[in-house]
């Protein structure tokens, strides 16, 4: 379902995106004027890899799962996304198809800029084109730095890792997503997620609750599986 933002509405969509921060309110107004928004409804894939782009997408609302799949059917996850965080920026730069899949996690909204329309913001704004890259950076070197874990430490080491990250300062995790989704994006089977977890458990490190709530229980226990 489509449909015309609010001007307020389109407003706080593009205030929320990093890459127009720097930006004065006039010409926050300016970008809102060329958005429109689209609705849609938890599972419903907002792209597939082999379309053409031409568009750039901002979450205002809800969370989208950005994916690979192999040649094979395997479903790689790149990365999970939430409202200010925007997607289809490689097909500003390049005319090749999309090669990521865009799924929706729970209902959203998104806020959708025409590409040559955000390009001709670009020629006169340089910081947003500067923003742009920056993102592009992060974004290659986390994936650099995922290649990485995959070769380089072993299931336990990445597991470890995903959960004192995922926890922060806190004991308690909450998962945005299936467990399948996060075995995915640390290159495992739920299977052998699932078992490691359990082991985890077994060893008095962390207190699995339900589907997606973990306790981490010794940290500094957990933090020594990154020296081994």
């Amino acid at each position: 379902m489509n449909c015309h933002l609010e001007q307020a509405g389109r407003f706080h969509c593009v205030e929320l995106v990093p890459i127009f921060s720097s930006l004065s309110r006039e010409e926050l107004v300016e970008i809102s004027s060329i958005t429109t928004a689209k609705t849609y409804e938890k599972g419903e894939m907002i792209y597939l890899a082999g379309d053409q782009g031409e568009k750039l997408f901002v979450i205002h609302t809800g969370k989208v799962k950005i994916s690979r799949l192999s040649p094979g059917g395997k479903e790689q996850v790149i990365r999970l996304l939430s409202p200010g965080e925007f997607m289809g920026e490689l097909s500003l730069f390049s005319p090749q198809p999309r090669t990521n899949n865009a799924q929706v996690l729970e209902n959203c909204t998104l806020c959708v800029i025409e590409g040559e329309e955000l390009k001709a913001l670009m020629a006169k704004y340089p910081s947003i084109a500067f923003k742009v890259l920056e993102e592009l950076s992060r974004r290659l070197d986390s994936a650099e730095r995922l290649i990485e874990d995959i070769n380089l430490h072993s299931v336990e080491q990445r597991l470890a890792q995903a959960l004192l990250q995922l926890s922060g300062n806190k004991r308690r995790i909450v998962l945005e997503m299936t467990k399948g989704d996060l075995a995915s994006q640390l290159g495992m089977s739920q299977e052998t997620l699932s078992r490691k977890l359990s082991s985890f458990q077994e060893q008095g490190l962390i207190k699995l609750t339900g589907h997606r709530q973990i306790t981490i229980l010794e940290r500094e226990k957990l933090a020594e599986y990154m020296n081994i």
